[in-house]
């Protein structure tokens, strides 16, 4: 096995976040797409208790959580491309955003069934629209938190950036299935997520959005929706 291994899945946000920041920091390693319908035994041997994606294998030693393995990128490999900010007060902010995020705001591989990402994507009615005006409030907040400033990081591209963008690829699937236009909701988001994609470790690590929205579709259909 490689130095380094990324147990992943070629559309989930929260891979895309570790292929970021290793592109970023230039570490080579070895990808591994998993089939969570068809877990492989060496997933369910490293991460045994979510039994999910993406697990970072760092000389044999499983690493996951997504957020987690940000962290842990950015400590073991400290001068190459820093993520987090120096200041313990800008990595405290990060982190909250980070998780609010997760927590608060968008995808619907979590357990939460009212996640706004879940319910955008997989749900119909009253549900959906619940859901919908959940994410668009989400947006404008996370878009008032980013301000007049070029990045989460200020002038700096950081792992709050690292954290978000990767759900970039998903807004074509939540604005087809939801009925709404994020470039109307929050123009400046926009404008943030080209500023981000001119870096070449976000550009090659996103995937295209006509890709996600094929697999959320396959969702859909597997979940009787279709």
């Amino acid at each position: 096995m490689a130095e380094v291994v990324l147990l992943d899945l070629l559309p989930s946000s929260f891979g895309m976040r570790i292929r970021i920041a290793l592109a970023d920091k230039g570490i080579e390693y070895e990808y591994r797409e998993e089939n969570l319908l068809d877990k492989t035994p060496l997933l369910l041997r490293m991460n045994p208790v979510h039994k999910m994606i993406p697990v970072l294998i760092h000389n044999g030693k499983p690493i996951s959580e997504s957020l987690n393995i940000l962290h842990y990128i950015d400590e073991v490999w400290p001068s190459n491309s820093p993520l987090l900010p120096s200041s313990p007060y800008q990595r405290s902010h990060a982190r909250f955003w980070a998780d609010f995020v997760d927590k608060k705001a968008f995808f619907f591989y979590k357990h939460h069934i009212y996640d706004s990402g879940k319910g955008v994507l997989m749900s119909r009615g009253e549900h959906k629209e619940e859901a919908k005006k959940e994410m668009i409030q989400s947006l404008k907040l996370l878009e008032g938190e980013l301000g007049d400033k070029l990045y989460y990081g200020g002038e700096t591209f950081d792992s709050m950036d690292v954290a978000f963008i990767p759900y970039y690829c998903w807004f074509h699937s939540y604005e087809t299935l939801g009925g709404f236009s994020v470039e109307a909701e929050c123009p400046k988001l926009l404008e943030w997520v080209q500023r981000c994609k001119k870096f070449e470790s976000v550009s090659k690590s996103l995937v295209d959005p006509l890709l996600a929205f094929e697999y959320v579709l396959q969702l859909r259909k597997r979940a009787g929706l279709e």
